[in-house]
């Protein structure tokens, strides 16, 4: 069965798309989704009880140690020594949560005194460390 007039040219294949099958199909799929999306939103009505709560936002209190160009160390503006600088770092690293160790430190301060901080925290377990520095101008 031809669609158009005979020629010598019948042998060739045709390389156009025939488009109505595919919209019909489309339109098909489209008649279901329209049909079964009322059923699948169906919901059980309930009435949920009222309450109401404050979120439990408990935030970490920091801990400042400042190192001077001396090599003086200040535990939250507080003057310490080597040892006692061991012990508050043991204590705060009991805390839970754990607070987080601000390190302030001049730029004039032997990197030794830096270092022993550091390892410090790390030995007694405190995990968040960070460095406070000015930004530049």
């Amino acid at each position: 069965m031809a669609f158009g007039p005979l020629d010598e040219d019948d042998d060739k294949m045709m390389s156009q798309i025939n488009m109505t099958p595919l919209v019909d199909v489309m339109l098909v799929l489209l008649i279901i989704f329209i049909i079964t999306i009322p059923v699948i939103h169906q919901a059980v009505k309930i009435h949920l009880p009222h309450a109401t709560s404050q979120p439990n936002d408990t935030k970490p209190r920091s801990v400042n140690v400042s190192i001077d160009a001396q090599g003086r160390m200040y535990w939250n503006q507080q003057r310490i020594d080597d040892a006692t600088l061991d012990q508050r770092i043991a204590e705060a690293a009991q805390l839970k949560p754990q607070p987080e160790l601000h390190l302030r430190a001049d730029r004039d301060v032997r990197y030794e005194r830096v270092a022993r901080v550091m390892a410090a925290a790390q030995h007694a377990g405190l995990d968040k460390i960070g460095f406070i520095t000015e930004p530049k101008h």
